[in-house]
């Protein structure tokens, strides 16, 4: 059941982006390609594109070039491309480098950006402990946390253009929840991500078996969350968000 709801979920942010796409013709950039997925679909409207990701992706088609790259650093000249595509990414970026990363996509776009991150995350819900190291890592290495006020501070030099959420949940946690799983261990985290420990760089092992203390505290935890439940009640799940430079 849990398979199928991710692809129905997957499926329908991926209609919400291409709904979003400005109208195709020129050059497009996929930053975070991994095996192409949108970069296939952007093929279909824009003339050239670049699939970009931190190791060159594995992928053939005729009208995308696949390269390795930063997207802290990109070595494009500015306004090279009409779009700039970034979904599932900005998430992942060490919050030291996110906006170096936000002010490379913008300058390399000569007109449009579209973004797509998780909406108002609370990162402290299924968070894993890497019991390599021991440190606490959010789920799926997802280190930011995003609304509509973050993103345009974050690209000052757009205006927006379309805004659309996709999904609903009413998934939430507090700190005194929080505090009682990091002592369970987090036994209910994303261990089974690709994304390694934030802190030792190490993929992540499943937890050991509780103690009966782990368990108590796992107990107490779950009804602390339902409680910021039941008061915070349902909010989207993913941002997605066309951009347009404004002009100089």
């Amino acid at each position: 059941m849990k398979d199928y709801r991710a692809r129905e979920s997957e499926c329908r942010r991926t209609e919400d982006l291409l709904r979003l796409l400005p109208g195709g013709g020129g050059a497009a950039l996929d930053v975070g390609a991994r095996e192409g997925h949108f970069s296939r679909l952007l093929a279909d409207r824009y003339a050239r594109v670049v699939a970009l990701d931190l190791e060159k992706p594995a992928f053939e088609h005729p009208n995308v070039d696949c390269v390795q790259g930063d997207a802290s650093a990109l070595e494009f000249a500015d306004d090279s491309f009409d779009l700039v595509f970034c979904a599932e990414v900005l998430e992942h970026i060490p919050t030291p480098l996110l906006g170096k990363a936000c002010a490379e996509l913008g300058r390399v776009s000569r007109s449009h950006l579209l973004i797509g991150v998780p909406y108002r995350q609370d990162t402290r819900l299924g968070r894993s402990t890497c019991y390599s190291c021991g440190g606490k890592n959010p789920p799926w290495g997802h280190v930011n946390s995003f609304d509509e006020q973050r993103l345009m501070v974050l690209f000052p030099g757009y205006e927006v253009v379309n805004t659309s959420f996709v999904g609903e949940s009413d998934e939430t946690t507090n700190f005194l929840a929080a505090f009682l799983m990091d002592l369970a261990g987090n036994p209910y985290g994303t261990y089974t991500q690709d994304e390694p420990c934030v802190h030792c760089g190490k993929l992540l092992l499943a937890p050991p078996a509780r103690s009966v203390f782990q368990k108590v505290c796992t107990r107490l935890g779950f009804y602390a969350s339902q409680a910021t439940r039941a008061l915070k009640g349902r909010h989207p799940n993913w941002i997605h968000m066309l951009l347009r430079k404004r002009e100089r």
